[in-house]
């Protein structure tokens, strides 16, 4: 038998030949042999693992002349008639093609006659996930009541699509991945019988890529024995699928180790010039870092490691590298594939990880996992957000002496952001010990006005591109609420930003959110910086204002100020504070 289509030629044609699913065939057998099969089955699980096989095998077992029978003898008319596929009474429909509720109407309409050719009438219905909502319906009574004569097996790799109302109706049969060792051993009997020459290590290498599918595994070996002429090496192996070789892993992560830029580069150019795509590179080198892990974490993980590599050559690497710092590759890498679905040079990213990955050579921390927060910071980093979050505490502390009430969450200074929040627990306790609603918070805004032409605040506004940046690369959702700000003023080592929208002011305020963000500024700047926020009508507002009481004690005591529903005065109208209670102040419109 020439060594070509081998997954056709070893398409499992019997239960003993389904690798790695002794569960459902051991149950599939016992329904047969007692004589309690159901109507209708569900075979669930990831590509390449046996489920339209398992269909047909069923189909021939029920109809097979000697039975029925455990096993399909494969000898009688019945049996070559269904595995040719020319037995009108067994029916395999592809729902990705014929998704429609016609199609699903015509089987409903056939399934009342009798079977003209074998004992029962089998449909199977593959990718069945894919099919409409309507065909569903239509299907649904034919699942719920069908004749005796009728089986339906319906095959998908997304049984979460599927209405809880089609799967109540079916047995569900989830097939597993096949491990590493059996689809191994596998492929080793398969180049036995048909004269290929192949390595452990290539056939390990070929199993890993397939991610446990049997049929990948397959087509991958018959691919690269086609390639080759037959001699199945593992750096053919490599070059047939347009993978990395380990050694080039290796070297790619000793430069990332010692902030080797130059190495990395070459590495980068060695890559391209061969024909890799940058994102499959990533991809690999991903996990190539996620094997050093377990390494360190799970040496003895066995078949669960190596996926690019093999894990006896990954330990003395492994060693070499911090545990929280390959926890820090790891998510910079996982970030940058993201952004790389949607670059323009996907190329120019992957460089950009991999001279990032340099730069933060002594970024990590070398406490255990639980204590590093992935970062490429760096330890410089930590130490501003520490001293910024110190400075804040004191200002909260003078607010509360020169007050006597909770300072807002931005401070009682002009760091405070107007429209803030009020103590952390959010309540106040006034007369009676009530909890109060948030208090209103006022912000003078004098020395942000007065900050203007300062050299100071030119500097800091200037360097507003790197801190979208930098917030992009920390947390990209973040980035694309803060897109909508844009800075003002900068004094008293606080940034205003002034925002057009309600929505993306009130999301950037998160605690979360603004206490990643002032790291950021705090690291750009180099000092401990704080953030506040303005709508951009208000502060237009203030300049003017303040231009046109310019010399006046009106200017020097501006202040703004947004209401937010509390018990104190208002000085609006009674149905204006009733409307904003019923709808929220986003929703509600004042005009003169």
């Amino acid at each position: 038998m020439a060594h070509l289509a081998l997954y056709r030629a070893w398409r499992p044609q019997t239960f003993q030949d389904m690798v790695g699913q002794q569960h459902i065939v051991q149950t599939l057998q016992n329904a047969i042999r007692e004589d309690r099969l159901s109507h209708a089955y569900l075979f669930s699980g990831p590509r390449g693992t046996g489920k339209t096989s398992a269909a047909k095998i069923l189909s021939k077992a029920v109809n097979c002349e000697r039975g029925p029978a455990i096993e399909p003898c494969n000898e009688c008319a019945q049996c070559t008639r269904i595995t040719s596929g020319s037995v009108m009474d067994v029916v395999e429909i592809d729902a990705a093609s014929n998704r429609g509720v016609e199609e699903i109407r015509d089987i409903r309409d056939k399934v009342k006659y009798a079977p003209t050719e074998v004992r029962r009438k089998v449909y199977i219905i593959d990718e069945v996930h894919m099919l409409t909502t309507e065909a569903f319906n239509a299907l649904l009574k034919t699942l719920e009541e069908p004749p005796g004569h009728v089986m339906f097996v319906l095959a998908t790799t997304e049984p979460h699509k599927l209405p809880p109302t089609i799967i109540s109706r079916c047995q569900r049969f989830e097939f597993r991945r096949v491990s590493l060792e059996e689809q191994a051993g596998l492929m080793r009997e398969i180049c036995a019988e048909e004269g290929i020459v192949a390595e452990d290590d290539a056939l390990k290498y070929i199993a890993r890529l397939s991610d446990g599918g049997m049929r990948d595994a397959l087509s991958l070996l018959d691919q690269i024995s086609s390639f080759t002429g037959g001699q199945v090496t593992l750096d053919h192996a490599v070059e047939a699928t347009g993978g990395l070789p380990a050694e080039q892993f290796g070297r790619l992560a000793s430069a990332i180790r010692g902030g080797d830029v130059s190495a990395v580069l070459r590495e980068i150019d060695d890559m391209m010039r061969a024909g890799k795509s940058a994102d499959k590179c990533l991809e690999q080198l991903m996990h190539y870092f996620r094997d050093l892990l377990l390494a360190q974490l799970a040496p003895d993980a066995g078949g669960s490691s190596g996926r690019v590599a093999d894990p006896e050559q990954l330990k003395e690497m492994a060693a070499s590298f911090d545990r929280g710092r390959l926890f820090a590759i790891i998510d910079l890498l996982n970030r940058y594939q993201n952004e790389m679905k949607y670059a323009a040079h996907p190329q120019t990213m992957f460089e950009i990880a991999l001279l990032k990955l340099c730069s933060a050579k002594d970024g990590a921390s070398s406490g255990p996992p639980s204590s590093v927060t992935p970062t490429t910071e760096g330890s410089s980093g930590e130490t501003a957000r520490l001293q910024m979050r110190v400075a804040e505490l004191e200002r909260k502390l003078d607010a509360v002496v020169k007050n006597g009430v909770p300072a807002a969450a931005g401070g009682g200074g002009p760091s405070a952001s107007l429209g803030g929040s009020g103590s952390s627990g959010g309540r106040s306790s006034f007369g009676g010990g009530q909890a109060a609603k948030p208090v209103r918070s006022r912000v003078k805004l004098d020395s942000f006005l007065a900050s203007q032409g300062t050299p100071n605040h030119g500097q800091a506004l200037s360097k507003w591109p790197q801190i979208l940046q930098r917030v992009k690369e920390e947390r990209v959702t973040v980035h694309a609420w803060l897109v909508d700000g844009e800075p003002v003023a900068y004094a008293d080592d606080t940034m205003l930003v002034a925002f057009r929208n309600t929505i993306h002011r009130e999301t950037t305020e998160k605690p979360a959110n603004k206490s990643m963000i002032e790291g950021v500024i705090s690291s750009i700047l180099g000092h401990p910086s704080t953030l506040a926020t303005v709508m951009q009508k208000e502060w237009q507002e203030a300049v003017a204002g303040a231009a046109g009481n310019a010399g006046g004690e009106a200017a020097a005591g501006e202040e703004l100020r947004l209401v937010h529903e509390d018990g104190g005065e208002s000085s609006r109208e009674p149905w204006i504070d009733e409307a904003v209670r019923m709808f929220g102040e986003q929703l509600v419109e004042i005009k003169d």
